[in-house]
């Protein structure tokens, strides 16, 4: 059985993830809010979205070589400190091109925690990669619980949304400070692997998990940046208290990535993901027909335990079907997530301007579903002999 190790270097890419959640899973909430100081409508307020898409896609072109030129360690900082970039931007931004511009580049910067953070933990945990990727997001997600409520909080009171994103720069002085006591960096890039697998090319299977990436990314975006307009149009709950409950999805999703840190080294990941899109569908039923705030609430909790495990898992197996590539393949992860960040929530707003957030929300059961037909056609991918065989680890999470 793989073996999870908690040393000093993968508790802080832990953490640097966990910084990178907060930033994110709190400006979710924020979209609806800048909408409101903006005075746009619900299809223009969705260029946030794009924003964070575009800035996605560009990572996605230059982490690879950043990373080989600076290394891991130093591109993840960069990402951080570009973060702060980012919140001192939005302390004196108001104008929609701004914001989304603002989105762009925090996008990019966010990219390289991630993407560097994935590949380093896929390189440094070997075979416990998926477990310890749960963790990690698990991390993120519990730092995205406070942050929705903090957001919440600072709104309620009248202090507005900017000081409570601007916690994210303590939140990274703490990590610096804790590197700098621990003396730890960041893994460096896997030297390629020799015998079968071919180096510079990808596997079919591979190919396939970028798709299935795409389609579970837009079923997240679509709850991150919609999910609290729904609590506000049809669950009847003010935009303070509706910023707040989107907490309950974070909630959701660090319990579920706690847990499946465990469950992933005995279940085999095909079938827990598919467990986490029918948990997805049924927290979706839950939420969409809830006109309480206390079932709305509940059907978000439920959404956020199914989708919790969905991007890890599809990392893992990505990553691992590229042996000796981890940067290379880390990377070309941000164009199918820059598609679901992109198309889904432009696709929500639009269907919103017509008919409200409401009606608009039965695209997510479209996400669902096709992400279900694309496991299991990578399941059946994965079982059958193709040109650069991935690792023996994934052909074994289909059994």
């Amino acid at each position: 059985m793989p073996r999870l190790v908690h040393d000093r270097i993968t508790l802080l890419l832990y953490a640097q993830l966990g910084v990178w959640g907060f930033f994110l899973y709190g400006f979710g909430p924020v979209v609806p809010l800048l909408r409101d100081e903006q005075g746009v409508s619900a299809a223009l307020a969705s260029l946030h979205g794009t924003g964070l898409a575009a800035g996605i896609l560009i990572a996605g072109f230059i982490f690879s070589p950043v990373s080989r030129r600076i290394g891991r360690g130093a591109t993840i900082w960069v990402g951080l400190t570009g973060v702060v970039l980012v919140i001192v931007i939005l302390w004196f931004a108001r104008p929609l091109p701004i914001t989304v511009g603002a989105a762009v580049l925090v996008s990019i910067f966010g990219s390289f925690i991630v993407n560097g953070v994935n590949a380093a933990i896929s390189d440094h945990q070997g075979a416990a990669a998926p477990a310890a990727l749960s963790e990690a997001n698990a991390a993120a997600a519990f730092t995205g619980i406070v942050s929705p409520v903090v957001v919440g909080v600072f709104v309620g009171v009248g202090l507005g949304w900017r000081p409570a994103l601007s916690l994210v720069i303590v939140l990274i002085l703490g990590v610096l400070v804790l590197a700098r006591l621990w003396r730890v960096g960041t893994p460096a890039r896997a030297l390629p692997v020799t015998g079968s697998a071919r180096p510079g090319r990808l596997s079919r299977s591979y190919w396939i998990t970028l798709i299935l990436l795409a389609s579970t990314s837009s079923i997240e975006v679509c709850f991150s940046l919609w999910a609290v307009d729904v609590l506000r149009t049809h669950a009847g709950m003010a935009s303070g208290p509706a910023a707040a409950g989107f907490a309950a999805v974070l909630a959701g999703m660090f319990i579920g990535r706690l847990v499946a840190g465990r469950v992933a080294l005995h279940i085999p990941t095909i079938r827990l993901l598919l467990l986490s899109l029918a948990i997805s569908l049924a927290g979706f039923a839950i939420f969409w027909v809830a006109t309480a705030p206390w079932l709305a609430i509940l059907g978000l909790l439920v959404v956020g335990l199914g989708i919790a495990v969905q991007y890890p898992l599809v990392i893992s197996l990505a990553l691992a079907a590229a042996p000796g590539q981890a940067d290379r393949a880390s990377g070309l992860t941000s164009y199918p997530v820059a598609f679901g960040f992109g198309v889904a929530p432009v696709v929500l707003g639009a269907l919103a301007d017509r008919s409200g957030p409401h009606q608009a929300f039965l695209v997510l059961p479209f996400f669902i579903l096709a992400a279900v037909v694309l496991t299991m056609w990578l399941a059946r991918s994965l079982a059958l002999p193709q040109i650069g065989e991935p690792h023996a680890e994934v052909v074994e999470q289909v059994a």
